[in-house]
């Protein structure tokens, strides 16, 4: 993790008692296909809180199905492509937990199993800039108030890649109980996998499947009308499943949440 004491000479103003910073906003390949409305509500709220970002239109896959997938030359090319693109930025930040720990994972063991120490040390220090979405709004931002409203009864998926390789624990939930109207309610057993996993719910489907039905009872038994995380990859697969059975629920990016200034009573 980078230190964010330097930010303290960046020529820019407080707002709220945070310092307002430069953004560049890393949009990933998953929301820039199918999700657009999801980087365009991290770019409402920054912005919402003082914040400048920016769009390096550069910006491609960041290869992490193919350094899931074994294809690690082919996939620290594009990290590669990733720290040219994003080298000049100090503060990166994206709306995806996986993405966000290709970066800071896969992208130094993968550089580490090749032997190329040089690329190793240069991927090390683009990851120490780039954050999470809620992360950053947290840790480095110290905001957990955004001005959002949501009147409606929400369960929020701590995702494997949110819990298990950011270790982000209960930021997310903190941010959401200062959504006003909002209603926040536990998942059993939330810390569970929904059984997406990239790859591995195209090479296991029946797995994944089966997975992902026991992880959806589980959601449907908090009556939530919402099903908020921070990886639109993993809501495809519930808010899939759920499009199947009936459920009746609506899934979101938890920055679609903290954009909304929906008024009135909870419905």
């Amino acid at each position: 993790m980078a230190s964010f004491e330097r930010d303290s000479q960046l020529p820019n103003p407080r707002v709220d008692g945070a310092l307002a910073v430069k953004v560049a906003l890393f949009i990933t390949c998953v929301n820039d296909g199918l999700f657009p409305e999801t980087p365009k509500a991290v770019v409402k709220v920054l912005e919402r809180l003082g914040h400048e970002v920016v769009f390096p239109t550069e910006q491609t896959c960041c290869g992490q199905m193919h350094l899931n997938a074994g294809y690690r030359p082919e996939g620290l090319g594009l990290a590669r492509r990733f720290r040219q693109v994003f080298t000049s930025y100090d503060v990166i930040v994206s709306p995806s937990a996986s993405c966000v720990g290709t970066v800071r994972d896969l992208y130094r063991d993968s550089a580490q199993a090749l032997g190329d120490r040089a690329l190793e040390a240069e991927l090390v220090d683009i990851a120490g800039r780039v954050f999470e979405f809620s992360e950053f709004l947290t840790d480095v931002a110290k905001v957990i108030d955004v001005g959002a409203s949501f009147s409606h009864r929400v369960a929020y998926h701590p995702t494997c890649h949110s819990l298990r390789v950011l270790g982000l624990g209960d930021a997310p939930k903190t941010l959401l109980e200062r959504v006003r109207g909002l209603e926040l309610v536990a998942i059993p057993q939330e810390s569970e996998c929904c059984g997406f996993g990239g790859l591995f719910s195209m090479k296991n489907a029946d797995t994944s499947v089966a997975i992902g039905k026991d992880k959806l009872a589980a959601i449907r038994a908090t009556n939530a009308e919402v099903l908020c995380a921070l990886d639109n990859s993993c809501l495809t697969h519930l808010g899939g499943l759920a499009s199947r059975e009936h459920a009746g629920l609506r899934v979101m990016h938890l920055a679609e949440i903290l954009a909304s200034e929906e008024a009135g009573e909870r419905v």
